[in-house]
């Protein structure tokens, strides 16, 4: 789960954060080291300007030297053409480095988040999820092209134009340097405000995200029960809270720059008046030295102002690289301890007294015990919160079991490599996910094994080729998102091909005939005799009368196991089955 969103760590600047960050360079040390130098280069050339400025107006314009002045004219014009070149070094390489970094974290995320436990993602928002798999990561690349190389190319700028400063006449430089001060001074309180702010902006971006994806999956209910208005308030209250925390940015920002404008004006006020007092009185100071002192004054304190702009982008692009790494960082992944392989299983499935509570001390299943032999159909029945689902998602080992033991082939399941216990395990369920993509693509999730033509002879065998046959472009049919251009029973026809054709050892149907139309229902329930015929197969069911054939029917009621047999034999007990039963024979026979 994602934690502590809203911590602030007072830290102006996270070294170890960033030092783990910057560790992603290391692939690409070449661009990486044309940044650094493309920066260096940059510093040079901005100071060589004014030197040349300098001496252009004392030496030659003074001197009206009109041969010297278009030499000295032409060495600017291929000072500025490198500086250039340079420029668009930098620019590149150091933006094309943050888009490779960015693409292998983004990677590494979701590399990471594919192998979370089930459990995570029942506690997590979606919305947040997509916010740091997406915009959260596209604003670290801006570390790297805006920020990083951005604050270490003005900063040696500085460095280099102070000491040419002082080079040039160390009373104007000090005139210059004696405004620096107020202007750091300004610039730390900015940045740290900034971070604060920032963080409370991610924060807003999360939630605003969550939102919005949460109620656009969810539009169908909203209308519905005519939520529309009340919804609106909510998002009206989100968006608010966002657009307070940008404008806490803006006042920042109003407070900071206009200070950082004046102090800078009010140094160019001063050395032209200290300087033309001296080129008045005793000439000392020259006007090629007052003018590139203008020029260097410019160029000393806009990177200073320029700095507080990048290090926001870098705060920024740094509280999203601390909320990514908590993610990477988090221990949610499930744990393989497995070391068996396995390409097939005969499918003897045995639960030995197995409790287990989502939440602690709050059982769900309490100690149930049952065994599914090789081949046979086995049936879970009972209310909706019984355990039966449950107990699918323990099977495929999505949730560690509190005490007992489950075992296939008489092998405790933690034994298994979990991808090889999984893919010997095929599961309908009842609310089908597709993928905005072709039904052949849905139905091998593009398993380049599984051909074409062995997908169409199954669907023959199981009887849904000529439903899919039907479609526009048949196989490549593209469903869209969720697959909302099939109905309900289609998407579930689609489900029992993918499950098929995965060749499973054992077959799991969640509730795979319930809320489906007629015509739908014989389709399935004939594929489900081609498909469960001589495989392991344990069904879910809420219609009782799709499960009259199985060989054995396990009645549960709040997490334990009430009855055990065949139809037949649970009729004759005239208990919980046969009550159940004859409820639902009622409810058809009324209909």
């Amino acid at each position: 789960m994602i934690k502590k969103d809203n911590k602030v760590t007072g830290k102006v600047f996270d070294y170890q954060l960033f030092a783990r960050l910057l560790s992603f360079a290391k692939s690409y040390r070449l661009q990486f080291v044309l940044s650094l130098i493309s920066v260096i280069f940059l510093a040079v050339f901005a100071a060589i300007r004014p030197i040349l400025l300098q001496q252009i107006v004392d030496d030659y314009i003074s001197n009206k030297n009109a041969e010297q002045l278009l030499n000295f004219s032409i060495l600017m014009f291929i000072v500025l053409f490198f500086e250039v070149t340079f420029q668009f070094i930098f620019i590149y390489f150091a933006n094309w480095l943050g888009q490779n970094i960015v693409k292998d974290m983004r990677t590494q995320l979701f590399k990471h988040l594919l192998h979370f436990k089930m459990q995570y993602f029942n506690k997590s928002s979606v919305g947040r999820l997509v916010t740091r798999v997406v915009s959260d990561i596209e604003t670290i690349a801006s570390v790297f092209g805006q920020g990083l190389f951005m604050i270490i190319s003005d900063l040696l700028k500085m460095f280099v134009i102070a000491a040419v400063m002082l080079w040039m006449n160390w009373r104007l430089s000090l005139i210059v340097f004696a405004i620096l001060p107020l202007l750091i001074f300004a610039t730390k309180v900015f940045q740290k405000a900034m971070k604060s702010a920032f963080q409370e902006v991610r924060t807003e971006v999360a939630n605003l995200n969550s939102f919005v994806q949460e109620r656009i999956t969810g539009m169908r209910i909203i209308q519905l029960f005519t939520r529309e208005e009340i919804e609106y308030e909510k998002f009206y209250s989100i968006n608010e809270k966002h657009k307070k925390a940008w404008v806490r940015t803006v006042w920042y920002n109003s407070i900071f720059f206009p200070l950082a404008e004046i102090l800078p004006s009010i140094a160019i006020g001063l050395v032209v008046w200290y300087g033309g007092l001296s080129a008045i009185a005793d000439d000392t100071i020259k006007a090629g030295t007052i003018i590139s002192f203008i020029m260097m004054n410019n160029m000393l304190f806009r990177p200073l102002r320029q700095i507080a702009d990048k290090f926001n982008t870098l705060q920024m692009g740094m509280v999203a690289a601390d909320r990514v790494f908590k993610i990477i960082d988090d221990k949610e992944s499930e744990i393989d301890i497995g070391i068996i392989n396995t390409n097939s299983l005969r499918g003897q499935v045995t639960f030995e007294d197995v409790h287990f509570s989502y939440i602690k001390n709050e059982e769900v299943i309490k100690g149930i015990s049952f065994e599914v032999n090789s081949g046979e159909t086995v049936a879970l029945v009972g209310a909706t919160g019984a355990g039966k689902s449950t107990i699918i998602n323990l099977l495929n080992r999505f949730y560690n079991i509190n005490s007992g033991e489950i075992k296939i082939d008489n092998i405790n399941i933690n034994d298994y490599k979990l991808h090889d216990l999984r893919n010997q395990i095929a599961v309908v369920l009842q609310d089908v996910f597709l993928f905005s993509d072709t039904i052949y693509n849905n139905i091998t999730l593009k398993d380049q094994s599984i051909t074409l033509d062995e997908v169409k002879k199954i669907a023959k065998e199981i009887g849904i080729h000529d439903f899919i046959m039907s479609l526009p472009n048949d196989y490549n049919y593209n469903v869209k998102e969720r697959g909302v251009m099939l109905s309900v029973g289609q998407r579930q026809l689609i489900a029992f091909l993918r499950a098929s054709v995965s060749k499973p050892s054992i077959l799991i149907l969640d509730e795979a005939t319930s809320s489906i139309d007629t015509h739908s229902e014989k389709l399935i329930q004939n594929a489900t005799e081609k498909i469960t015929k001589n495989r392991t197969s344990i069904i879910i069911a809420h219609r009782l009368a799709t499960i009259k054939k199985a060989d054995k029917i396990i009645v549960m009621e709040y997490g334990k196991i009430v009855e055990q047999g065949t139809h037949k034999q649970l009729l004759d007990k005239k208990g919980y089955y046969s009550r159940l039963y004859n409820i639902q024979f009622l409810q058809k026979k009324a209909s």
